[in-house]
């Protein structure tokens, strides 16, 4: 039985819990199983393992239900299960900007410094992009607000929900610095960033490995997105978070706010060309995973969660999750479904640079594959599940997706 492993997904707010062993062969039949609130025993003539599950976790042996083979899968049950998660995750980045304080922005790709030792005065938050259709419906009188209240002056960071505004005659010479669209590739010794305007924008791009940062906007201000720039206090030493992970981390974040802000659970991911690569719908963000997959985790690089296969002794470890349902839209997939939504006023757009779009999706998918087969679909939407990461040692920061088609859940 040492291929066998166990999935255990938990819902925080019910306290239940889908439980699967899977790679159960049938050379290994018949199997005692045994349900501790602590570990399972799975025994037989020949050998005897226990996997134990992560001090957070207290499983209620007396609530299984639902006990059911499937194939493919493995061995389903239903419990209560009492979980609760210590973990400090990784903070989103309006919770490290802070007025007053100094913080670097370094390229998230390559770790180059993108806007150095900068203090802001003021670090305050968007309204929706909406916001101005509202108007008419909160004022008896003409228009009140005006376009420039929003444009952030010298020492102001306007966040929104997937980018940060900052005024760009603040920004220094060194470390940033804006030149035409045609001395772009001279510009290195310039400064760790440049902006190069093309016919219908300015992009910014990192100086070291070219990566799309953000862009620059009519008002002089300069948006950069939060999937492309990591950001720390100038005083707490820079550590790499691989790029998949914070990618999972930054949507995921996004996801959780919006939903929380605007009561919308349905979201279309964008490029910066406008076009739709992605359709989300986010299940929820109370999940909580645990997982071990036994003799294949070395081969899967998206693997939920590692396990210490140094004896029979599998100490598990949980995660928090988000789960989601997701469409790919390239290549005109799904175009008739994308089109509805993007006329739908309960869906909101995320846009973030092609590149980005495209990781997202590979990332999504590899994850999909992961699950067990009969949780990877829901109606005919695709299921992703994903744990946060610990901020501990900078380790990856990851924010995934997954869905049940058994369960709804």
């Amino acid at each position: 039985m040492d291929a066998a492993a166990l999935y255990l997904e938990i819902r925080q707010r019910t306290q239940s819990g889908l439980l699967i062993i899977r790679k159960l062969k049938p050379e290994s039949w018949p199997v005692d199983i045994t349900v501790r609130p602590s570990s399972i025993e799975l025994k037989n003539v020949k050998e005897c393992t226990t996997i134990n599950f992560p001090p957070e976790v207290r499983i209620v042996p007396s609530s299984c239900r639902g006990l059911q083979y499937v194939l493919g899968d493995g061995l389903h049950m239903r419990l209560l299960v009492q979980a609760g998660l210590n973990t400090k995750l990784i903070p989103a980045v309006g919770d490290v900007l802070k007025p007053k304080k100094s913080c670097t922005f370094y390229c998230q790709s390559c770790g180059e410094s993108v806007l150095k030792d900068r203090t802001f005065l003021r670090v305050l938050s968007l309204p929706g992009e909406d916001w101005s259709d509202l108007v008419e419906e909160w004022c008896c009188h003409p228009n009140p607000f005006n376009d420039s209240m929003f444009h952030p002056q010298n020492g102001d960071c306007f966040l929104g929900h997937n980018y940060f505004l900052v005024n760009s005659g603040s920004e220094s010479p060194g470390p940033e610095s804006k030149i035409p669209h045609s001395e772009s590739q001279d510009a290195t010794s310039r400064g760790s960033s440049s902006v190069t305007n093309s016919t219908a924008d300015s992009r910014v791009l990192c100086r070291r490995c070219k990566a799309l940062l953000g862009e620059g906007v009519p008002s002089g201000a300069t948006k950069y997105y939060f999937t492309e720039l990591f950001v720390q206090p100038s005083k707490v030493r820079f550590g790499v978070i691989p790029r998949s992970p914070f990618i999972q981390s930054i949507v995921a974040q996004c996801l959780e706010e919006l939903s929380s802000a605007k009561n919308t659970f349905r979201f279309t991911i964008k490029g910066t060309d406008g076009t739709i690569y992605i359709l989300m719908w986010l299940l929820n963000s109370d999940s909580l995973l645990v997982e071990s997959l036994g003799n294949l985790a070395s081969s899967n690089n998206f693997t939920v969660l590692e396990h210490d296969t140094s004896s029979n002794l599998r100490l598990l470890e949980i995660r928090k999750a988000v789960k989601v349902l997701y469409h790919p839209c390239v290549k005109s997939r799904n175009k008739d479904l994308a089109d509805a939504w993007k006329s739908d006023m309960g869906v909101h757009s995320l846009t973030f640079p092609l590149k980005t779009c495209l990781e997202l999706l590979l990332i999504l998918s590899r994850s999909n594959i992961s699950l067990p087969p009969s949780l990877r679909w829901m109606n005919s939407f695709q299921v992703l599940l994903g744990p946060l990461p610990s901020s501990a040692a900078h380790s990856p920061c990851l924010k995934s997706t997954k869905i049940c088609r058994c369960c709804n859940q």
